[in-house]
């Protein structure tokens, strides 16, 4: 007998039942067993049709070809930087990937483009079986982020703070004046003046927190307009 448990947006945890019957579809953290669909990881349920989803509510980033990122440079090498990346691993971008310009290593010194403890906004190019991540920031926007300030979310979370057709991060950056990076790699740039970078900030991490609840645009509005605390 088909047989929906849950209802749309509802938090579930790892072996939760969904839902009983094969015309329902797992997706997302959501598996079948037989003909039963239960939740693998804690997170919140979209139900869509015959489509029954869960969002993680945490985790860590797992990199994909093609992401946009930011990331951290924590080593200089001889062709080379190394940027952490909030990821289990570490990415490398070397001397090509870095400017459009050609690099006179006997001339210049490679901290003049990437410095340790320096921000970038970079691209996944490349990812290896053994885990090893290429970045690119050769091409704009792809930058080095100077100044402002840098908050870390859940990853899972970056959707919610774009919004659909970019309406959440437009929100963000429109009523601020800030400028706001947001990395898929969980890590966003935030660049304003001082009251503003914190009003952005604690916007962005409501977001994080009550991204499951209605009316939520509303409410950031309202943060962000001052009309509430």
């Amino acid at each position: 007998m088909e047989k929906l448990h849950v209802n749309d947006r509802d938090i579930v945890v790892p072996g939760e039942q969904l839902a009983d019957g094969i015309e329902y579809l797992p997706a997302g953290k959501a598996f079948r067993d037989g003909e039963k669909i239960f939740a693998c990881t804690i997170g919140i349920v979209s139900v869509k049709g015959r489509v029954v989803k869960v969002i993680p509510l945490a985790g860590r980033y797992m990199p994909k070809r093609g992401d946009v990122v930011i990331g951290k440079v924590t080593n200089i090498g001889h062709s080379g930087w190394t940027l952490d990346v909030n990821s289990p691993y570490a990415a490398d971008m070397n001397i090509g990937e870095a400017t459009t310009e050609y690099i006179d290593l006997a001339k210049t010194e490679m901290s003049r483009y990437f410095d340790i403890g320096d921000y970038v906004l970079a691209e996944v190019i490349a990812i290896s079986e053994a885990k090893f991540i290429k970045i690119s920031a050769k091409h704009k926007p792809y930058r080095r982020l100077k100044g402002g300030n840098i908050i870390q979310v859940s990853p899972t979370k970056i959707p919610r703070i774009i919004g659909k057709q970019g309406s959440m991060i437009r929100l963000l950056k429109d009523t601020s004046g800030c400028d706001v990076v947001v990395g898929q790699n969980g890590l966003v740039w935030i660049k304003g003046t001082a009251d503003k970078e914190a009003l952005v900030a604690n916007a962005i991490k409501i977001i994080e927190k009550e991204s499951h609840k209605k009316g939520l645009t509303d409410r950031i509005k309202q943060i962000l307009e001052g009309g509430a605390k």
